[in-house]
């Protein structure tokens, strides 16, 4: 899974302030997506 650090560096903070594994948080996250059929804004500006 490609993540750009922006988006690492935000989990990272998250996950500090919560005292969980980033990688656990970005997992609760996805699957809070899911369970909520949330779906991708493309509008939004892709970098890869």
């Amino acid at each position: 899974m490609r993540l750009s650090e922006d988006v690492i560096g935000y989990f990272k903070e998250m996950a500090e302030e919560k005292g969980v594994p980033y990688q656990s948080l970005i997992n609760l996250y996805l699957r809070d997506c899911i369970s909520s059929h949330r779906k991708i804004d493309m509008a939004l500006d892709y970098q890869s």
